[in-house]
């Protein structure tokens, strides 16, 4: 088992969150890619960092987008849509976005729309 599905979610967050920011994007379009991902609302995205949910936990809880076959490209020079292992294929899905995000791609490209 991979050490980062045990980590929680809430102990990567403020990456995500100073890396998105570092780029001139906002912590509200971090939760809303979040969002869009997993099906979580706000409330749903406070709660699961209040608890320090797990990786494993958070994406067993969450309600996948339909449209994650859209997500393609490499993460860490891994393609995510060759990643076996569904929970770390979510994960790097996760970081895909991310990674998006940060770059400044448009909010409706990373959103897929």
């Amino acid at each position: 088992m991979h050490r980062i599905f045990t980590t929680s979610v809430a102990s990567v967050y403020p990456h995500y969150v100073a890396k998105v920011e570092r780029k001139g994007r906002t912590q509200a379009e971090l939760d809303e890619v979040i969002e869009w991902l997993t099906g979580f609302d706000e409330a749903a995205l406070r709660k699961h960092l209040a608890d320090e949910t797990t990786f494993e936990d958070f994406f067993a809880d969450a309600d996948l987008n339909p449209n994650v076959g859209l997500i393609t490209g490499s993460v860490c020079g891994v393609k995510v849509q060759e990643v076996e292992d569904p929970l770390m294929r979510q994960i790097r899905y996760l970081d895909k976005l991310v990674d998006e995000l940060a770059r400044g791609k448009a909010m409706e490209k990373v959103l897929r729309g």
